[in-house]
C-alpha cells in the first residue's frame, strides 16, 4: 500500500442521514458522559484506515464513545504503519506528544496497534514505557478486552499473527465521507519483496470468503454508499477456492445498488487478462489502475524480489491501455535502492518518460531491519544521492501529472461528490479517472454523480461546471 496519512475518527463518523438502517452495523457511540472516552489517530494506508474503522466498531459495541480531542480521552490508540522508517519516527513522535494529556489524567490508558506493533514489539517497552497496549493486525476481536484489561493496570502485548483471521461478520465504523466505502477482502502478503516488511507484520496471504465481501458491500450500499474499493496488500492476488479476483470483481459489479468499484493494491505480476477483461466489461469499474513499478532497472527489480522485469511491466501496460485506452494509471517510486546505480535511476527516468503516469507516490529506500534487504543486502547509496533522485522523479512526475489534467480541460466528466472543498467555497469530488474535481456549490449532493464539463486545471486538480443548471440551495 502507498501513501502516509494520519486521520482521525471522529465522534460525527456517521452514515449520511438518509441512509437506510442496518442491524447488521455497529450502532453510534454512547453518548453516556460517564462513558469511557477513547481518541483514534490512524498513520498509513487505507488497509490501516479500514483497520481503524474495525477497531472502532468493536469499542463503540465495547460501550465507548469516541471523541475528537485527545485531552478528553480515557484511552488514545494510535493505529501505526511500519512500511518506511520516516512512519515509524513520526509515530514515535506523536506517541511523545500524546503523553502529555496524562498530566491531567494518570489513569489514561496509551496504545499502539498496527504494523508497527507487530515490528517492534520487543522495543516498545524499552522505548516507549508509557504505552501500555500493543495490540497486532490480527487481535482486534479482542481489542475491547485489551484495553479493558490496561485501564485495570496491565500492560497488554497481543502481537500473535493468525493464519485464519479475516475479522468474517465484524462491520466497522469508517472515518469517511459517507460516499466511497472500504472493503478489505485480503489480509497479508506471500510476495516477499526484499524491501517490504508486510509479510512479517500482517502475516501470509489469505482471502476474505466471497460471501463476506458481499455482505460488506451490501451494508455499505444500505447505508447510502455509491463507491466501493476493494483493499488489500496484493488486491489482484485474491483467489478464495475456485474464484479469483476477476470473479470477485463481477461478483461485486452484481451487487444492486453499486454504482463505482476501485481496488487497490494490485499486484503487477498478477494482473491477469480475466482481470482487464473484467474491467473493461464492468461499467461499474472504474476506468484507474495502481500499477506499483518501484524502479525501472532489471537489475534493482531483481534485487528487489519483485517478479517481473521491465519488459514484462510494459507489456503489462500495453495489455491494460488496449483493453482500456482512456485508463489512468499511478504508480509507486522507490529510489535509492541497495546497489542502484546512476545508469540504474536513469532506466527508471526512462520507463517514467515512457508511460507517463498519471499520479506517482514516490520514496527513498529505507532498512526496514527484518527484510531479505536489511539482512543480506547494503543499503550503500548515499542519503544525498537518494534525496537528489528523489526530486529529480518527483519533478518529471509533476510534469506528468499537470500534463494529464491539461488534457482533460474541455473534456465531460462524471463527478462522484464528496461534499465540500477545504475552503468550503465550492464542492469537490472524484471523477471516473479518480481525479480530483471541483465543483461550483448548489449544483449537487454528497454522494451524487453530476456530469460536468472541465474548464480549467490547477495542476492537481480539475476545475468543472455541471452540465445542467445548479439545483437552488441544494446543500452538500
Amino acid at each position: 500500500m502507498s501513501e502516509l496519512v494520519r486521520i482521525r475518527v471522529p465522534t460525527h463518523a456517521q452514515p449520511p442521514p438518509t441512509a437506510p438502517a442496518d442491524a447488521s452495523i455497529p450502532s453510534a457511540a454512547s453518548t453516556d458522559p460517564d462513558a469511557p472516552a477513547v481518541y483514534l489517530e490512524t498513520f498509513g494506508c487505507q488497509m490501516n484506515e479500514a483497520d481503524t474503522a474495525l477497531i472502532a466498531g468493536q469499542l463503540t459495541g465495547a460501550g465507548y464513545r469516541r471523541v475528537d480531542d485527545p485531552a478528553a480521552a480515557d484511552v488514545i490508540l494510535v493505529n501505526t504503519c511500519a512500511i518506511r522508517e520516516k512512519a515509524e519516527d513520526r509515530v514515535w513522535g506523536r506517541t511523545s506528544q500524546l503523553l502529555r494529556h496524562r498530566a491531567a489524567k494518570p489513569d489514561l490508558v496509551i496504545g499502539i496497534t498496527g504494523c508497527m506493533a507487530e515490528h517492534l514489539r520487543e522495543k516498545v517497552a524499552a522505548r516507549a514505557p508509557y504505552i501500555r497496549v500493543v495490540a497486532g493486525p490480527d487481535s482486534y476481536r479482542q481489542i475491547a478486552a485489551m484495553v479493558g484489561r490496561a485501564r485495570a493496570g496491565e500492560r497488554v502485548v497481543d502481537v500473535t499473527l493468525d493464519k485464519a483471521e479475516v475479522y468474517e461478520g465484524l462491520d466497522g465504523i469508517p472515518d469517511d465521507d459517507g460516499v466511497s466505502g472500504q472493503v478489505t477482502i485480503q489480509r497479508g502478503c506471500d510476495k516477499f519483496c526484499s524491501f517490504c516488511v508486510v509479510p512479517f507484520t500482517r502475516g501470509r496471504e489469505r482471502a476474505v470468503p466471497p460471501r463476506e465481501v458481499l455482505r460488506a458491500v451490501r451494508s455499505l450500499v444500505a447505508r447510502g454508499y455509491g463507491e466501493v474499493m476493494l483493499l488489500g496488500q496484493t488486491v489482484n492476488s485474491y483467489r478464495h477456492e475456485d474464484v479469483d479476483f476477476a470473479a470477485l470483481l463481477r461478483a461485486v459489479a452484481e451487487v444492486d445498488g453499486v454504482r463505482r468499484i476501485r481496488f487497490t493494491s494490485p499486484y503487477p505480476k498478477d494482473v491477469s487478462d480475466a482481470l482487464v477483461r473484467a474491467m473493461a466489461e464492468l461499467p461499474q469499474v472504474m476506468p484507474q489502475l495502481h500499477l506499483p513499478l518501484q524502479a525501472g532497472s532489471d537489475a534493482v527489480l531483481e534485487r528487489m524480489r519483485r517478479g517481473y522485469t521491465r519488459a514484462e511491466f510494459l507489456d503489462i501496460v500495453t495489455r491494460v491501455r488496449t483493453a482500456i485506452p482512456d485508463i489512468s494509471l499511478s504508480t509507486d517510486l522507490m529510489v535509492g535502492f541497495c546497489g542502484e546505480t546512476d545508469e540504474d535511476h536513469a532506466q527508471t527516468i526512462e520507463m517514467m518518460r515512457t508511460i507517463r503516469f498519471d499520479q506517482a507516490y514516490m520514496f527513498r529506500y529505507s532498512d526496514r531491519g527484518i527484510t531479505h534487504a536489511a539482512r543480506r543486502l547494503v543499503d550503500d547509496v548515499p542519503d544525498a544521492v537518494k534525496g537528489a533522485r528523489l526530486q529529480e522523479v518527483i519533478a518529471l512526475q509533476e510534469e506528468h501529472t499537470r500534463a494529464a489534467h491539461a488534457a482533460h480541460v474541455g473534456r465531460r466528466v462524471e463527478v462522484l461528490v464528496g461534499g465540500l472543498a477545504r475552503r468550503n467555497d465550492r464542492l469537490v469530488g472524484r471523477s471516473e479517472h479518480n481525479y480530483n474535481v471541483l465543483l461550483p456549490l448548489g449544483c449537487g449532493r454528497a454522494g451524487e454523480l453530476i456530469p460536468a464539463v472541465v474548464r480549467e486545471s490547477t495542476g492537481h486538480s480539475l476545475v468543472a461546471e455541471p452540465m445542467s443548471p445548479p439545483a437552488a440551495a441544494a446543500a452538500p
